[in-house]
């Protein structure tokens, strides 16, 4: 009688570099001949990677942490918040392990401890390019762990560590096997992506038979030879992000910047910790547009940060109108456990975080509302996310999965996720655009 091979389940939390890690924990579960569960009850043991960026994700984290122990029983906790056991255990005592981020061998050791492999790893078949949380056409591409900055209200190099960049020849051998394998977009993720390879003093590794450096801009040109999607997020306008902008323009990657610029205010940026010429940044934007004008521009911002004036968030809209950014994410400021800024004076109002966040947020609508109708009559090239009875949902260049618009076509029942196809957009609406199939396009072909 054959046994039933141990199942693994997984929730995972938190923003795509803690996803990156819950795929690099099941790939190795994955090679030792472990199943993975899409279920509580199909589980037997389940693994939460936690959060622990904001007080409110540690309660998330928490909440999670208590329904997969209610759901099923056994439970290990790894993630942002597993650095902090003593918090976890004291609100669930009966969870099997915890670990912080990144302890990908912890976690392995923990399940191991739980429910023993079966048999010999070697022979299980895990796909080269390992196992994926994502849809198959799209992956995200983790270039590097933690962070040297130190923002005043983020605890990210505490959590997770100071930079740790891995090799270019590292980063781009998984960027091809993922290009082989049939993805045909890849997300460039880190907690700094423009610090990549400071570490490394930007050493040389060899890749294709020749020598490329740890630095953004050789990773970028040399991402861009497999040709699939590149789309570059969390990148701090360092003045070498100047050089991959003719990278866009040539369409060497995609022409799509997320640039985590969190205010405008120098007196909030100052408190901030974070560099505070934003006249700087506007003619660097106005430059960047020039040399490529599809250039989509995406960014956060914190509403309501201790000392924050009237004054100060004024100028974040005039800063806002000026630079016309397509792409706009905003948070109220909250404290986080450990972060300088919880001491500092003059905490703003609940009411008053709400009333400017509502503003910032139409503000910002507006905005995105008439560049998209700028884009009515054109053509664009989508890449096809979802099909139903319906028709078609996909996302053009200037959107990003999981927090940008959409381009809806409806009727269009006939395409298979990962399809790219040119579309005639009729109407748009705020950051959705509608429109018509005109041209479907060939699967892209990894090149060697």
């Amino acid at each position: 009688m054959s046994l039933t091979q141990p199942k693994v389940g997984i929730v995972s939390l938190g923003c795509s570099k803690a996803l990156v890690d819950s795929e690099r924990i099941l790939t190795k579960l994955r090679a030792e001949g472990y199943d993975i569960s899409g279920s509580y009850d199909g589980a037997d043991v389940v693994i939460v990677n936690t959060c622990g960026f904001l007080d409110s994700a540690r309660a998330e984290s928490l909440e999670a942490i208590g329904e997969a122990l209610a759901e099923n029983g056994k439970v290990i906790v790894t993630g942002c918040m597993g650095g902090d056991e003593k918090a976890i255990r004291g609100a669930h005592p009966s969870v099997l392990a915890v670990s912080g981020p990144h302890q990908y061998q912890a976690v392995v050791e923990a399940v191991h401890a739980a429910i023993p492999p079966l048999h010999d790893p070697k022979l299980s078949l895990v796909p080269p390019e390992g196992l994926h949380l994502t849809p198959h056409h799209y992956a995200y591409l983790k270039i590097s762990e933690g962070c040297n900055n130190s923002c005043s209200f983020c605890i990210i190099p505490d959590i997770r560590g100071p930079l740790v960049s891995r090799s270019a020849a590292d980063v781009l051998g998984e960027a091809e096997r993922l290009a082989e394998s049939g993805v045909r977009e890849l997300l460039v993720i880190s907690q700094d992506t423009s610090a990549y390879g400071l570490d490394l003093r930007h050493a040389e590794s060899s890749w294709r038979g020749r020598p490329v450096r740890a630095h953004l801009t050789d990773l970028a040109r040399a991402l861009g030879e497999l040709g699939i999607w590149i789309r570059m997020h969390y990148v701090y306008p360092y003045p070498h992000v100047d050089e991959i902008i003719p990278l866009m323009a040539e369409g060497k990657i995609l022409p799509y910047l997320d640039i985590p610029f969190q205010h405008a205010s120098p007196n909030v940026l100052k408190a901030m910790r974070r560099p505070a010429n934003q006249e700087k940044v506007l003619g660097r934007i106005r430059s960047w547009r020039e040399t490529c004008p599809d250039l989509t521009l995406r960014s956060t911002f914190i509403v309501g940060f201790p000392g924050e004036t009237d004054d100060d968030f004024e100028s974040l809209l005039e800063w806002m109108d000026e630079a016309q950014l397509d792409r706009v994410g905003c948070f109220k400021y909250e404290d986080v456990k450990g972060a300088p800024s919880n001491a500092f004076a003059d905490q703003v109002d609940e009411d008053v975080k709400e009333e400017r966040h509502q503003r910032f947020m139409e503000a910002a609508r507006q905005i995105a509302d008439e560049r998209g109708a700028a884009k009515e009559g054109t053509r664009v090239e989508v890449i096809i996310d979802e099909v139903d009875e319906e028709g078609a949902i996909g996302r053009s260049k200037a959107d990003s999965p999981e927090v940008d618009g959409a381009v809806f076509m409806n009727g269009e029942t006939d395409l298979e996720p990962g399809d790219l196809v040119i579309v005639e957009v009729e109407a748009a609406e705020d950051y959705d655009l509608w429109g018509d199939v005109v041209e479907r396009l060939p699967p892209p072909r990894p090149r060697r």
